[in-house]
């Protein structure tokens, strides 16, 4: 599939993008909020690929997914974020808790609409997609503008990081960047989030 081609369903995805998961503020510094976000099912796929190609590669497999390659031939309406979050490190022998940087890999989610569960959501065609329910979670999010570059994601993530510290909250998970709109979206305009779970 052509990159242009890959921009426009990014830019239809957009258009259709209303839905997002839903969530609850419990607090509020300046800089960034903790929320507590419900259980939402997702499709996500792994991809071998560097921070700015990997939300392409996943978005084709995931969105050719919900356009209908799925046993039921059932379209589904595209939500919001795309979130992106860096493949968990393998090790022999071990079980992480937390996810570690691999950075030739990333797994990419797209939130599946309100309504579903495992039983009734479309199966999907491709192997590649994988479904399953994330449970509730606390959530620090802090939100910037601006490209999807990899070098403005660590300058904001580093700054991110410093603020979770003053908090006093410690990240129970690797960061995950979601993406609110397409790449026809104005860079000043675009919503940008950074996520970690956080402890209790």
């Amino acid at each position: 599939m052509k990159t242009a081609f890959l921009l426009a369903l990014l830019l239809v995805g957009s258009a259709m993008a209303t839905e997002e998961p839903k969530f609850t503020v419990v607090s509020r510094t300046e800089h960034f909020e903790v929320r507590l976000y419900q259980k939402v099912l997702v499709a996500e796929t792994e991809v071998e690929a560097e921070f700015g190609e990997a939300g392409n590669k996943a978005f084709r497999i995931l969105a050719d997914y919900i356009f209908g390659n799925n046993r039921q031939n059932q379209k589904l309406n595209m939500t919001s974020p795309v979130s992106q979050t860096p493949k968990p490190e393998k090790i022999a022998m071990t079980a992480p808790v937390t996810q570690l940087k691999n950075p030739k890999g990333f797994t990419v989610q797209f939130t599946m609409p309100e309504g579903y569960t495992l039983d009734t959501i479309p199966t999907p065609n491709d192997p590649r997609v994988k479904l399953r329910e994330l449970p509730s979670r606390k959530v620090a999010a802090y939100e910037y503008s601006g490209t999807w570059s990899e070098s403005r994601y660590n300058e904001k993530l580093a700054h991110f990081q410093k603020e979770l510290e003053i908090a006093g909250l410690k990240s129970t998970t690797a960061p995950t960047f979601a993406r609110f709109n397409s790449p026809f979206t104005p860079w000043f305009l675009r919503r940008n989030e950074i996520w970690v779970e956080v402890a209790e």
